[in-house]
């Protein structure tokens, strides 16, 4: 691990393990089965990647790594500890660097939580979606509620003392109660971190074709069959709202709930558009204001990270439309498009981004970042949206109120220049 600098840039990792055991019907993420050659394989391009980039980025220190999924935690656990030994020996890692990784319940052991810890893991995010097994069998999920209990107390008779648990609303056939008795249950287990989340329809998936027409109606507004209706996934959001402040629990994000000093740092960063480097198949990355995707093509990738160190940026470059000068580059042939971001999209993600946080955003850092006071830019929306009050303004901070949460969507579009 490279010392520490308080002068030098920050970049936030995220590493992403494609892999998983069975593909759930709802996900729309770039994930699927992999035989154990393949994964490591994968590992190994993956290593690739991280020493590339380490000797690029050498002026930045890292304050946050995140490993997600796919499931990261159905790897062996010696890969995990091998990549993670890579970045220490690659990047400027802080010392106190907050280090998560997605877990699902059933593909961990005692083994091989020790060994996160040894790697320097600190967080773990288990996906559990519903404590109701007919909700998980629903999801297309491969655990009961039952090993879900034996993974989390595996996790604190290992010592981990920083835990989210992801909860789904919105389910088929779900209903406010349902979903409180699954909420009240997890409470009870006293995590530190919890992400409570509704289910999106995704076209592509297994969901989509069986309740796309229930969809469409929930977005109307129309009654629905099987989908919980707007109504009540308006009641179970607020519900969810209220038991979790009760429970002591603060909101500081739109999905996500945490006791005090627990809110997830790398997504934090995200919303506030800290640097943040994506390393893996179709992992996103956003470097001094260019936005870089890297291949979703499994083979595609590994054959880039074999010859990361042979080419030159400018064959790289391979859609004219994102196109970037090579002096702003610091990409690699793993990456299939780069984009530069425009001052006017700078600004509209600084607004979207940074309203999804309870704390919102502040004019002082609105001019900081583009030299102009925010109303130069935003005043007859800002004006508009606080007479409908969706948004208020204290202290020189702009935040979305209670009726704002419920509308966000409405209100982050009027921040589209």
């Amino acid at each position: 691990m490279k010392t520490d600098s308080m002068n030098e840039k920050k970049l936030e990792l995220y590493i992403h393990i494609p892999f998983c055991v069975k593909k759930c019907d709802y996900c729309d993420f770039l994930s699927f089965p992999a035989d154990s050659n393949t994964q490591i394989r994968y590992v190994h391009a993956l290593l690739q990647e991280i020493r590339y980039y380490g000797n690029l980025l050498g002026d930045y220190h890292v304050p946050t790594i995140y490993i997600g999924g796919g499931t990261p935690s159905w790897l062996e656990e010696n890969l995990i500890y091998t990549v993670l030994q890579q970045v220490a020996s690659s990047f400027h890692v802080e010392s106190d660097a907050e280090i998560s990784i997605e877990c699902n319940p059933g593909t961990v052991t005692a083994k091989k939580l020790n060994v996160y810890q040894s790697a320097g893991i600190n967080r773990l995010s288990i996906g559990l979606q519903s404590t109701n097994n007919e909700e998980l069998k629903a999801l297309g999920r491969i655990h009961t509620y039952d090993q879900f209990l034996k993974t989390y107390e595996l996790a604190r008779n290992a010592g981990f003392e920083n835990i989210n648990i992801d909860l789904m609303s919105g389910l088929p056939y779900q209903t406010l109660d349902k979903f409180l008795e699954s909420l009240q249950t997890v409470i009870r287990l006293k995590p530190e971190h919890i992400s409570a989340y509704s289910l999106i329809i995704e076209k592509g998936t297994p969901f989509y074709e069986r309740y796309k027409f229930d969809a469409v109606k929930q977005e109307a507004g129309i009654h629905t069959e099987i989908l919980p209706d707007e109504d009540e996934v308006y009641r179970i959001y607020k519900a969810t709202q209220d038991v979790l402040k009760q429970a002591g629990y603060r909101q500081y994000e739109i999905s996500n709930f945490a006791q005090p000093g627990y809110a997830c740092r790398h997504n934090i960063g995200y919303w506030t558009r800290e640097n943040y480097l994506g390393l893996g198949l179709g992992a996103s990355s956003l470097v001094e204001n260019v936005r870089y995707t890297n291949t979703r093509q499994l083979y595609e990738y590994g054959e880039f990270c074999d010859h990361l160190q042979e080419k030159s940026p400018a064959e790289f470059l391979k859609d004219g439309e994102h196109a970037v000068p090579e002096d702003l580059w610091i990409g690699s042939c793993v990456q299939e498009q780069a984009q530069i971001l425009t001052r006017k999209e700078q600004m509209e993600e600084f607004m979207f981004l940074g309203l999804r946080m309870n704390e919102g955003v502040t004019r002082a850092a609105f001019e900081q970042s583009f030299g102009v006071p925010i109303e130069a830019v935003y005043l007859e929306t800002l004006r508009k949206l606080k007479e409908q009050g969706l948004l208020q303004m204290v202290a020189g901070r702009i935040a979305l109120t209670d009726k704002g949460m419920d509308l966000a969507n409405y209100v982050m579009a009027k921040f589209l220049l």
